[in-house]
């Protein structure tokens, strides 16, 4: 069992539940509250990695590692594009430009992204051969 890839997961799961985005008005949102589908796909890639510790499978921990970081940054840009274009609907691109300066990203990324980087630094066991 590789314990860093557990440790790893669990801070990632843990990412996914914390607040990614403050909506003016709506408040705090979580990765099931910005996207459904991005979020399953994010938590199948903490299973993975998951399954992967357990199994002592270290290419199966690095692959979900960066799948979850790969994810995170679809979601970033989805998040961004998003606000521009629900915004677009007025004419004057500095009053675009502050109206989707409302949405601000929240701490919860940096827990997903440390649970990322050290699934993704999990290394193999060296051997020790004895002659």
């Amino acid at each position: 069992m590789r314990t860093q890839g557990i440790i790893g997961s669990v801070i990632m799961a843990a990412g996914g539940m914390c607040p990614l985005m403050h909506v003016p008005i709506i408040g705090n949102w979580n990765y099931f509250d910005i996207d459904q589908r991005l979020a399953i796909a994010f938590y199948v890639m903490v299973v993975l990695g998951l399954i992967g510790s357990f199994s002592q499978k270290v290419g199966l921990i690095r692959f979900a590692g960066w799948g979850a970081l790969v994810l995170v940054l679809i979601t970033l840009a989805g998040i961004y594009f998003k606000a521009h274009d629900s915004f677009s609907f007025l004419h004057f691109k500095k009053l675009v430009n502050l109206a989707a300066g409302l949405v601000k990203y929240k701490w919860g990324w940096y827990v997903i992204a440390a649970g990322a980087f050290i699934t993704v630094t999990v290394r193999k066991p060296k051997v020790i051969r004895v002659n």
